[in-house]
Parts: structure tokens; sequence; C-alpha cells
């Protein structure tokens, strides 16, 4: 049985932001590996400024020579808005006997019950909640019993737990690296470099 966390995001671009917490969420639950997916179009937010091909070869950049990160291009393949509960299905259907972690920041899990099809995620895999040390989320409360006490509670159903996890959360943001590419600023130390040579040399977010 392998242990499979699932990182979703537009990834407009990809940052440490993004990549720290996923590290720091692996090693503490022991995942053989992180997927990340970035999304066609989010539900919930503007379409990305870069296009699909573009967010998908600054992570394919990023995480190169990182086998326990792994970029997963399906939402991109999808027409649409990208749907978890649909991407877990295929998961689930792909891994049966394999475990899913779908791992999320603490403002997305604070409006979790207003996801769609929110209970068949639940259904589908384990929920990691991460946050800032200090300013945990608050749980929705159609889902506070699911919450655990430690992440050994996640071991004891295949899916259906919640565990909110403590990580280094870095004050970047894609909003910010955007504006700050669109100026003609310098974003070195904000995300790795191959994935800045990338969005540099196509000029993704020029003003």
């Amino acid at each position: 049985m392998r242990r499979i966390g699932i990182l979703g995001g537009t990834f407009d671009p990809i940052h440490f932001g993004h990549l720290r917490p996923a590290v720091e969420v692996r090693a503490a639950l022991a995942l053989d590996a992180i997927r990340l997916l970035p999304c066609r179009v989010s539900p919930l937010r503007d379409e990305p400024a870069a296009a699909p091909e573009h967010r998908l070869a600054m992570l394919d950049a990023a995480v190169a020579g990182e086998p326990d990160l792994i970029v997963d291009g399906r939402e991109l393949d999808r027409p649409g808005p990208s749907y978890t509960a649909d991407t877990l299905a295929e998961f689930r259907a792909e891994y049966p006997d394999d475990r899913l972690y779908l791992i999320m920041g603490g403002d997305a899990f604070a409006a979790f019950d207003r996801w769609d099809r929110w209970r068949q995620i639940l259904a589908s895999a384990h929920i990691v909640a991460t946050y800032r040390p200090g300013a945990p989320p608050t749980a929705p409360e159609p889902v506070r019993d699911a919450l655990v006490d430690a992440p050994q509670g996640l071991d004891e159903t295949p899916a259906g737990r919640i565990w909110i996890q403590p990580v280094t959360q870095l004050d970047i943001s894609a909003t910010a690296i955007r504006g700050l590419a669109a100026r003609g600023g310098d974003l070195r130390y904000l995300m790795p470099e191959s994935a800045r040579h990338h969005l540099e040399e196509h000029r993704l977010y020029d003003a």
C-alpha cells in the first residue's frame, strides 16, 4: 500500500510557498510521494494568467530530479473547470489499494463544506489542512467529527479523516510574483531558478 499526497492549485506560477509545505507534509506523514496537479480552471477563482502549457512547464522545471514530487497534468487534459471530486475518482480507480491524502491550505479548508461534492471527496481521501503555526484554521462544522488528534489517526481508516498539519508557510504569493514580474522586478529566491528562467524567457506576466 502506497501513501499518495495530492496537492492541486493553479501554480500561476509555482513558488517556494507551495513547495516547502509540500515537502514538510510528505515527511510528517511518511508519504511515498506528492503529486502536484495544476488545474485548468479553478471553479472558485479567476482563470489563470499563464497558459496551461507554461504552468505545467514551470512545475516540471521546478521539481526536476525530485522523485518524491511528481507533476500530474491530468486536470489540464480535461475541458472546463477542474473539480477535485472528479480527480479523486480517477485516482481511486487507478490506485484502489493505496491511501490518498488531499493537501490544502487553511483558507481552502475553512470553506471545504462549500466545495462541489465535498462528501464524495472526503469518502475518497484523507484531508490534510496546512496552517502557519499559531494560526490553525477553523474546521467547517459539518466535518468536525472527522478531525483526528494525531496523524496516526489517519491510519485507522482508508479515507474520511482530517488532520491539521502545521507547516512553515512562507509569505510568498503567486499574485505578488505576477505583479513583480509585470514591473520587471527581481524574482530571485521567490521560486525555483529553473521555473523563474522559463517565466522570464517567455515573458509570461509582462504588463
